[in-house]
């Protein structure tokens, strides 16, 4: 047992609340209100205290990549994500063969099963890809997009115990609609790598898409005659919209329209790749060499292909380019612990749930990361 006192906890919907807290078998036991400092305390001198990070996009970090399928790399990745306050994650594959993926599945559903104590947990599996446009496909490999087929995604399902909670689809695709109307009775299903129309994009939230991956990349733009599929998504109330907060894949203008376009319902995640926490040089993703030099990582033809910052670094970002504190640690820790059904689990400061958060001061730069009430960084 632990207990915390003297500290500026961030609640939903209340904001940052003076309070303290008492962890036991790794979980939020009891909040305290301001004043109360129970014996054994440890006084956090009226730092923040926030919920671990939830990042649902993220490929790689510290050299590794979860599409390798390799388990030490996986927990490199986990390991490292932690230390920069994401305690939990969604591992996303790219565009890859059937066979690439099952190993990749598997892989990852080992570590949700065992995490070591200083890994930031599993808590899902984001597949982006391969039902893309390859109009849109972006970094993804054009070699092995397919179209939309239910029953090699089941099966792929399956293969993990249903640890996959996000699927992307694009919606012009032929079947797109009607795999969204299977799919989402087993996960989140996503818009992605898309050119539809809005016509094309409305159908398939109509049947059922309830996300929408990195707002403004790899999709249509936003225009007065042809609102696409930001304008399709932004009319839907139920759809999330993922962004990503690097400073180089969307410009700080853009980033604060995201918000007033989808008010409540931005999802700040990384879109991270093995280069991220790494020097510049060379490195691969889903088949493609990819290049980073000065924090951006391209392929060899200039495309932009992911990113190389961490989703706290993104958060803290969002708030440098105006965008409240309180609606940017909302929008990394709570509603994408929602996307991928978790957030009975993680997301917030609350009791009975995994005692993930992070110390941290008033402009969020942090001094700790806990994990299930243990301190990991």
């Amino acid at each position: 047992m632990a207990v915390f006192t003297n500290a500026k906890l961030f609640l939903p919907g209340e904001g940052f609340v003076p309070g303290g807290f008492r962890v036991e078998g790794g979980r939020f036991a009891d909040i305290y209100p301001a004043g109360e400092s129970p014996a054994g305390a440890l006084n956090l001198q009226g730092a923040r205290v926030i919920p671990g990070l939830v990042d649902i996009h993220t490929h790689g970090a510290a050299g590794a990549d979860i599409s390798d399928g390799d388990g030490e790399g996986l927990r490199r990745m986990a390991a490292h994500l932690a230390k920069c306050g994401v305690t939990s994650f969604a591992p996303t594959t790219m565009t890859l063969p059937y066979e690439t993926l099952a190993a990749a599945f598997q892989t990852a559903m080992g570590l949700a099963e065992d995490r070591p104590a200083d890994c930031a947990r599993v808590m899902g599996i984001h597949m982006e890809g391969p039902f893309f446009s390859e109009k849109k496909k972006g970094a993804q490999n054009g070699a092995y997009l397919k179209l939309p087929d239910f029953e090699a995604f089941r099966a792929l399902y399956e293969i993990c115990g249903g640890l996959v909670r996000i699927v992307d689809v694009a919606p012009e695709l032929e079947g797109a609609a009607a795999f969204t109307e299977q799919a989402k009775a087993l996960c989140t299903v996503s818009v992605a790598h898309t050119d539809a129309d809005y016509e094309e994009a409305k159908a398939v939230f109509q049947a059922g898409a309830t996300h929408l991956t990195h707002l403004y990349n790899a999709m249509p733009p936003i225009h007065h005659r042809r609102p696409s599929v930001i304008g399709a998504a932004s009319e839907q109330e139920d759809v999330k919209a993922e962004l990503i907060c690097d400073g180089l894949h969307v410009h700080p203008s853009a980033v604060r329209m995201a918000f007033r376009l989808f008010p409540g319902r931005i999802c700040l995640v990384s879109d991270s790749l093995r280069c991220c926490g790494m020097p510049d040089g060379e490195y691969e993703l889903g088949g493609q060499q990819v290049f980073l030099s000065g924090g951006v990582a391209r392929l060899s033809d200039g495309t932009i292909a992911g990113a190389a910052s961490d989703l706290y670094t993104d958060m803290r970002n969002a708030v440098s380019f105006g965008i409240p504190a309180e609606e940017a640690v909302e929008a990394a820790t709570l509603r994408p612990a929602r996307e991928i059904g978790r957030e009975d689990e993680i997301g917030s400061i609350a009791v009975g749930k995994l005692a993930d958060f992070v110390v941290c001061d008033d402009a969020l730069v942090p001094s700790a990361v806990y994990i299930g009430g243990e301190k990991v960084s």
